[in-house]
């Protein structure tokens, strides 16, 4: 036997006398590609009944006789959609969108400006404040809700965007994330912004805001989605339909007499799609900026 042939022996030969696999995977590495795989299944069974139902009648979503899918595909769902005069739903979407984007960048900015202010601006009550705003996050929104709702009502922003957006600007917890992120950002940066003439809004907008871009992603994403999915509040702020978000048009398709099966699955398919695309075209530095949040053990 040459001495090639005895080293080929050898390195097939794994300790235990097992061989390895080819490529070098573990024995459990299959199990664990199944039960992704599997998991990947599970995940998208809502995906699917949402799809197939949005492109059905209300006989074939109710019906004894279950299809994978319909054989009759009902795209004018769509049209029938958009073209209800009773819900405006286009209008609806573009609500949602309006309040979405500003609510996002307003919280991003005065949430960013007070965590930074709490970590970085040294003043005898810093304690006392964070406390404060740590004390919000113990109090439930019910019990703010009506006096919001009055303060909104006399300033006379019922049925208005700015009743939509400005109330919900500042979150306690968003304020408690941004504070515990910048708690440890490098101070040398900072430095050096100082030591060429900037204070503490130059040092916060030329060097922290550039360089923390991932995790204004991560809480950007969030927020999106959070105002985006808002229900109660646009309820009773918007009293018109013109100030109705796709939340509240959603739930105009159920009443006590009747419930339209495919139009609610055909709007809820079409109200997910932004927070779809804002999920997949943010989801590097979504995860990239809860990993920087700075709550580690």
């Amino acid at each position: 036997m040459t001495a090639a042939t005895k080293g080929r022996g050898t390195r097939a030969a794994a300790p235990g006398g097992r061989r390895r696999n080819g490529r070098g995977g573990a024995p459990g590495s299959t199990g664990l590609y199944v039960a992704t795989g599997v998991a990947g299944l599970l995940f998208l069974v809502p995906f699917y009944l949402l799809v197939r139902n949005a492109l059905s009648t209300d006989a074939e979503i109710t019906g004894e006789n279950w299809q994978f899918f319909p054989t009759d595909l009902q795209w004018g769902n769509i049209a029938e959609l958009f073209d209800d005069p009773t819900v405006p739903f286009a209008r609806s979407l573009w609500n949602s969108a309006v309040v979405g984007v500003l609510h996002t960048l307003g919280t991003l900015l005065v949430c960013s400006l007070a965590g930074y202010g709490l970590a970085r601006i040294p003043y005898r009550h810093a304690d006392k404040v964070f406390y404060a705003v740590l004390v919000t996050l113990m109090v439930p929104s019910a019990v703010t809700f009506v006096p919001s709702f009055v303060l909104v009502s006399s300033l006379g922003w019922v049925d208005s965007l700015r009743g939509l957006i400005i109330p919900g600007l500042f979150s306690g917890f968003t304020c408690f994330l941004f504070r515990q992120y910048f708690l440890g950002f490098p101070k040398e940066l900072e430095e050096a912004a100082r030591m060429d003439g900037l204070g503490h809004w130059g040092a916060y907008w030329r060097i922290v805001v550039p360089n923390s871009l991932n995790f204004f992603a991560a809480i950007g994403t969030i927020t999106f989605i959070s105002g985006w999915n808002a229900f109660l509040w646009p309820l009773v702020i918007g009293q018109d339909p013109d100030a109705w978000t796709v939340q509240v048009a959603l739930s105009s398709y159920m009443t006590n007499q009747t419930v339209n099966f495919h139009l609610i699955f055909m709007a809820t398919a079409i109200s997910i799609l932004p927070l779809v695309f804002v999920f997949l075209f943010l989801q590097r530095w979504l995860v990239q900026g809860i990993a920087q949040t700075g709550i580690k053990g």
